[in-house]
């Protein structure tokens, strides 16, 4: 089961997240795409006791599925605009909605796992759901990012410092507006 740190850091993750995200920010490819894959990849240590039980298995394949389809929606239903050249993102309440939508399915799964097995923990893949989710919805939103007249950054710059950008991420920019 998620321990209550874990819980306690995903719910801060998240709560960050989306008020910044709400507020409007650059379209940061480091901050769409590092941290998801991190997050995915501790879920996955955090899953391997899931491997083992094919009732468990099973749940965790259906629910990450789902949570990496509710990602791409999410990543559609983000407003993307340009700032000053630098192209920008915002969360709609359609976004919020379907954030809504994706709690409510892991904690449904999970209800209905400890329902089917009630030695079956789906706690343990929070982090694993949340993540992969989370890298769908920052691959959807770069791809619009990258149809736009503006700069996708890498990191934005802090304290007056010019944004970084990617070499990679220009190039497929540029092939892109072709």
């Amino acid at each position: 089961m998620s321990t209550p740190i874990e819980i306690l850091l995903v719910v801060a993750l998240v709560g960050y997240m989306l008020i910044r995200r709400l507020l409007g920010e650059p379209a940061q490819a480091k901050r769409m795409l590092v941290l998801p894959a991190v997050l995915t990849v501790i879920g996955l240590s955090g899953a391997k006791d899931v491997l083992h039980d094919p009732v468990q298995l099973g749940f965790l394949v259906v629910t990450t599925l789902v949570g990496i389809g509710i990602g791409a929606l999410r990543g559609l239903s983000i407003r993307i605009f340009v700032r000053d050249g630098i192209v920008n993102m915002r969360y709609t309440g359609m976004t919020i909605v379907l954030w809504v939508v994706n709690i409510a399915v892991k904690l449904g799964g999970n209800f209905l796992l400890s329902t089917i097995d009630p030695h079956a923990d789906g706690g343990n893949t929070l982090m694993l759901t949340l993540g992969a989710g989370l890298l769908m919805e920052g691959a959807v939103v770069l791809a619009k990012a990258m149809r736009t007249g503006g700069q996708v950054i890498w990191q934005q710059g802090k304290d007056g410092a010019p944004h970084r950008t990617s070499r990679f991420i220009d190039d497929l920019q540029a092939r892109g507006r072709r």
